[in-house]
């Protein structure tokens, strides 16, 4: 059995721009009962997720998204992380992205009580760091709602 003991993340994501995706995830998830991103490019300057939805949301609900996101970044939650075996994991947390050399021990992000994901990114301590989440424009083509979005 293999055991991944480096405990430091490999990905050199842009630390605040990373844990709103993070923040962003979870609203889609239980805003739309969709899955986390199919696909995301974290940049500082913008960035963008893909969802797979079944409609088109309104602007309302796109409105909707931004302020949510905003009220959890706005609340101060602190960006904490454990260590967790794949089984364990896998009973409580989404692990259809996790590659299959993961490993057996998996490092699990939590921003507060409100997500917590197996992630292998930089992350800030507080969503205080984060600034606010500015949704700039989405489109939606064959299922596939992508999000454009920048932090101010």
């Amino acid at each position: 059995m293999q055991e991944n003991i480096e405990l430091q993340p490999k990905k050199d994501y842009h630390e605040p721009m990373h844990t709103a995706e993070h923040i962003l995830n979870q609203t889609m998830v239980r805003m739309f009962g969709c899955k986390r991103s199919v696909n995301a490019h974290i940049e500082r300057k913008k960035s963008k997720a893909d969802y797979f939805l079944t409609e088109c949301p309104s602007d309302e609900q796109m409105k909707e998204v931004e302020s949510r996101v905003n009220e959890i970044i706005d609340k101060h939650l602190d960006i904490t992380e454990s260590m967790m075996s794949r089984d364990e994991a896998q009973k409580v947390l989404d692990l259809a992205k996790l590659p299959d050399d993961a490993g057996d021990l998996l490092r699990v992000v939590y921003v507060g009580d409100y997500d917590a994901c197996a992630c292998i990114g930089h992350h800030v301590k507080n969503t205080s760091e984060i600034g606010r989440f500015v949704l700039l424009n989405y489109d939606f083509n064959e299922g596939r709602l992508r999000i454009r979005f920048k932090l101010q």
